[in-house]
């Protein structure tokens, strides 16, 4: 069955600022697509209309699953995100910042499901502890346990290796890696190394 995302004559502005005009493409299953431009470019403007957080100016985006076009509902249950704009919750501890997302999107929480990705992000043992006392890279290392505590079919990263050491960059490498095998990646960022990430790259000027 397909599965892929198609954008189609994309555009979005603010009053008289253009971030981006008339962006047709398709990203195909099993394949990470990276976005590329300088700082104000839009890149992250563009992740959030794919995630449905903010609406286009024109255009559309579909994301296609089995076959059939998502509703936007459906859409928020096909996406995880990792971004620097994602809020975690220093007064809680990890599984209870897991516990809080599952929630929100309106599934139940499996402490099992929470140990197994806290074990996959290299948080192991740290589970009970509050963010509040974590490093700017540990709180990185949760984002991508949040982002696929649901299972999405596409993950979406802004700025993927942001505060992460050369363990936390290896990581990530082996995240992309693994969910290319069973789904989409679209990563936005400005470093020339994450490039490689990309079956596909587009450049927003």
């Amino acid at each position: 069955m397909l599965n892929q995302i198609t954008i189609k004559a994309l555009s979005k502005a603010y009053r008289r600022r253009v971030l981006f005009k008339d962006i047709s493409l398709t990203i195909p299953d099993r394949s990470a697509f990276v976005i590329l431009g300088p700082n104000g470019a839009g890149k992250t403007t563009f992740l959030r209309i794919i995630c449905g957080l903010i609406p286009a100016t024109s255009g559309q985006v579909e994301i296609i699953i089995n076959g059939q076009v998502l509703t936007a509902r459906e859409k928020r249950n096909q996406i995880g995100l990792v971004s620097p704009d994602l809020a975690l919750y220093g007064e809680l501890s990890a599984v209870e910042n897991l516990e809080f997302f599952a929630g929100v999107r309106g599934f139940s929480f499996s402490l099992d499901r929470a140990r197994e990705l806290l074990h996959l992000v290299g948080l192991q043992g740290r589970g009970h502890d509050l963010l509040n006392t974590y490093s700017s890279g540990m709180k990185q290392r949760l984002k991508y346990a949040c982002a696929l505590l649901h299972q999405p079919h596409i993950l979406i990263l802004d700025e993927p290796t942001t505060n992460l050491d050369e363990s936390g960059v290896a990581l990530v490498d082996k995240i992309i890696k693994q969910h290319k095998q069973r789904g989409i990646v679209i990563i936005a960022t400005n470093e020339s190394r994450e490039v490689a990430y990309g079956d596909q790259t587009f450049t927003l000027a």
